[in-house]
């Protein structure tokens, strides 16, 4: 297992009374992997720096996981296809 920091973008078309459901959807795709959520920082919607799939905004959510680095593809793939999750980006942490 390591710690991995995961930033994710939840599309602005979301309702904001469902957005922490959405985050719980998130947190479950890790944990349903083997992996686990150590804290999450909501960070709020924001502007973004360029338009993705035509939206200008998105919630940003800085997540701490704990994950097997041999699932960490499948956990992408799964935003890959996901609508809720607009982009995605999950980094080791240093040693």
């Amino acid at each position: 297992m390591r710690d991995y920091e995961l930033v994710f973008i939840l599309s602005p078309d979301i309702p904001e009374e469902e957005v922490p459901a959405a985050i719980e959807r998130v947190t479950q795709a890790v944990t349903s992997r083997g992996g686990e959520v150590k804290e999450v920082d909501r960070w709020g919607r924001k502007k973004l720096a360029y338009p993705i799939n035509g939206h200008a905004e998105g919630n940003y959510v800085l997540t701490q996981v704990r994950l097997d680095p041999a699932r960490t593809a499948e956990l992408e793939a799964g935003f890959h296809i996901s609508e809720e999750v607009i982009r995605h980006l999950l980094v080791r942490v240093g040693e």
